[in-house]
């Protein structure tokens, strides 16, 4: 009989939806407890997934004998408190991106799983794809990297509603959001999973009158290469993300979720007159849904007693939101958070 590990949720939302979508297609998973702000949410929710237990305090479902672990989809503002309340409890944590609104509370988070010795991962989708596997694997095919180039941009339809004058959860600073934490954390993650942390950060962005950003552009300083990221959600681009070494290029058809990989070798250097190289599709087909490949990465943690993923590591976490609260810094967004640092 395969053992099951019994999953609380925090966060009734559309994310927590897809979540569950891709948990279904991993036996070991179990949906055993749903956590609200109201008891009316938790109830609706817990119907429609069959789930009986509900809670609308944190510390009762961390306290209670009815999960293991909790996902956690809530306002970025509520990671941490909700994380580490979960992990003194024993609970192992899945915590949705970005980790925690600064790097501050991710290091906290990082000392609770350690001390309770829990496993703690961040959901990020991105670089548990298969594809990014694949990406991973013909890195050394390019030589000597170059540069990296990552292009995110989405019009939010809340960008609509920010434009009537209404301040939605997506540029709202109070919960430590905008469009760095929301939708530039895909461009740079996968970036500091293949090469680390860079050695510096430059960032230009379009601020809104919420005092969130709605857009920008991030280059990044390595020893021997270059990185740019591109995010909004104001405006939508269409340009895939790129890896360029002296040997080659790979070609990735979106940063998030990686669906098409392309392989280019380096042509013989002909002025641009030689003979065009010949692409080469190098993809994975995914067996499953996206958001499976995190929920079997976690459940597999926890069954080896490990407290953190070698791809979506604490150290990868932690760089990640160092780089975004520089970013963060130069533009000028700054979160209620942040005061308690």
């Amino acid at each position: 009989m395969v053992k099951k590990v019994r999953f609380g949720v925090v966060g009734t939302n559309k994310i927590t939806d897809w979540l569950l979508a891709g948990a279904k297609e991993d036996e070991r998973f179990e949906l055993s407890a749903i956590c609200s702000r109201t008891q009316e949410r938790a109830d609706e929710f817990a119907a429609k997934y069959g789930v009986k237990h509900t809670f609308t305090s944190v510390e009762e479902m961390a306290s209670s004998d009815v999960v293991d672990a909790v996902y956690i989809a809530t306002p970025n503002c509520t990671h941490a408190e909700i994380a580490i309340t979960c992990m003194n409890r024993g609970k192992h944590v899945l915590c949705e991106k970005p980790m925690a609104s600064n790097a501050h509370e991710v290091k906290q988070m990082i000392e609770a799983a350690k001390k309770n010795h829990v496993t703690l991962m961040e959901a990020m989708i991105a670089t548990m794809n298969p594809n990014f596997v694949k990406l991973q694997e013909l890195l050394p095919k390019l030589g000597t990297i170059r540069r990296y180039f990552a292009s995110y941009c989405q019009y939010s339809s809340r960008y609509d509603k920010f434009k009537e004058g209404i301040v939605l959860n997506a540029f709202n600073p109070a919960l430590s959001n905008g469009a760095m934490m929301d939708i530039g954390v895909y461009t740079i993650y996968p970036l500091i999973a293949l090469f680390g942390k860079p050695n510096a950060v430059n960032a230009q962005g379009v601020m809104l009158s919420s005092g969130t950003d709605g857009q920008g552009v991030v280059n990044l300083l390595y020893d021997e290469m270059n990185a740019t990221a591109l995010y909004s959600k104001i405006a939508n681009s269409y340009l895939p993300t790129e890896i360029e070494g002296e040997d080659g290029n790979l070609i990735m058809d979106e940063i998030h979720t990686i669906r098409k990989v392309t392989y280019i070798p380096r042509p013989a250097a002909m002025s641009g007159r030689g003979p065009k190289a010949e692409p080469q599709d190098v993809s994975v087909k995914a067996e499953h849904d996206d958001y499976y490949y995190e929920v079997a990465e976690f459940i597999n943690l926890i069954e080896q007693e490990k407290l953190e993923s070698e791809i979506n590591s604490h150290a990868v976490s932690l760089a990640t939101i160092e780089v975004i609260d520089e970013v963060r810094k130069q533009l000028g967004v700054a979160f209620p958070a942040d005061k308690k640092l």
